[in-house]
């Protein structure tokens, strides 16, 4: 490589979850020396807290051209977060490495498990812009609110980890309740493609899906109708019952019984209730008794494969 070659190659930073799924990073020797290899740039460890690894991120974008993020979809939140605090999200570009147990938010983007195909998904640079969600302060693609938040709140209270852990936590779900909520979307649209300035609904539901990618952790299609580039919050309502949505849970792990409830698109929504349980990318926000969300229109490139559409 030239001089010149060097000093035009973008300048990455990967930064790694060493906790995601179960120490995969720490345990997989092979895997570790497989991705220090195979990817240029520095490696840091986001070996404190979430504070920290935002803090660090928006620093490391500063002077970086692609930050990786190596974990699941809480790691990946947390990465979005400081790019989102650095100001930098429409110059540099997020890459994925899918180490963590859930990786939902990679489904929506046709990003691979396969380390390696992933790998030269990254090296091969093409870049889309998405949008994002505002969760009161917090980004990410995808939420809830609601019994699966709930849910989410429950298993980080738990000692086991990833898939087992989640549903060990979703023995709750027969035991939780509908809450009444007053909702106002704004500038949407409903299912029959009837457009909306200010809509204001007053229902009584036993969860919400929030999404701009389509999938939950381990390949559920919650939102399926979510498009991560279209200018607007999915918002799907299930006005069932626990037992309902449990005995139901087949076909709402495939996104079908998803199309039997309510669902608009706004690119804002505001939810008033009484202590709601709330989640983003896998992540749990505790309980709020108004929650707000906006859309944040193409506000990261992300890499992805070429002949993907999302």
């Amino acid at each position: 490589m030239t001089q010149s070659d060097a000093s035009s190659a973008p300048r990455i930073v990967c930064i790694i979850n060493p906790k995601a799924a179960n120490r995969k990073w720490e345990r997989n020797i092979l895997v570790r020396n497989y991705v220090q290899k195979n990817l240029p740039g520095k490696f840091v460890d986001t070996h404190k807290d979430k504070d920290f690894t935002v803090q660090k991120t928006a620093e490391l974008c500063a002077d970086h051209d692609i930050i990786v993020a190596a974990g699941g979809d809480g790691t990946i939140a947390d990465v979005l977060q400081g790019i989102v605090l650095s100001g930098r999200g429409h110059e540099l570009a997020l890459g994925i490495l899918p180490l963590g147990s859930g990786n939902a938010f990679r489904i929506s983007l046709g990003i691979p498990l396969h380390l390696p195909r992933a790998l030269r998904i990254i090296q091969e640079g093409f870049t889309r812009e998405i949008d994002l969600i505002d969760f009161g302060g917090r980004v990410g693609t995808f939420g809830s609110l609601g019994a699966t938040a709930r849910v989410t709140w429950e298993a980080e209270r738990h000692w086991m980890p990833g898939i087992f852990g989640h549903l060990l936590a979703g023995r709750i779900m027969s035991r939780l309740s509908r809450q009444e909520l007053e909702i106002e979307l704004f500038d949407g649209f409903d299912d029959d493609g009837v457009h909306f300035k200010h809509k204001v609904l007053n229902l009584k539901v036993f969860d919400v899906i929030i999404g701009k990618s389509s999938h939950f952790g381990y390949g559920w299609k919650v939102a399926p109708q979510a498009k991560i580039d279209d200018g607007y919050i999915d918002l799907t309502f299930f006005e069932v019952s626990g037992s309902k949505f449990l005995l139901s849970f087949p076909s709402i792990y495939f996104g079908k019984f998803q199309k039997t409830q309510r669902h608009f698109k706004a690119t804002k929504a505001v939810f008033r209730g009484k202590s709601l349980p709330v989640q983003y990318n896998g992540e749990s926000l505790g309980k709020r008794d108004v929650v707000e969300l906006k859309i944040l229109p193409r506000a990261l490139k992300i890499i992805s494969p070429r002949n993907f559409t999302p």
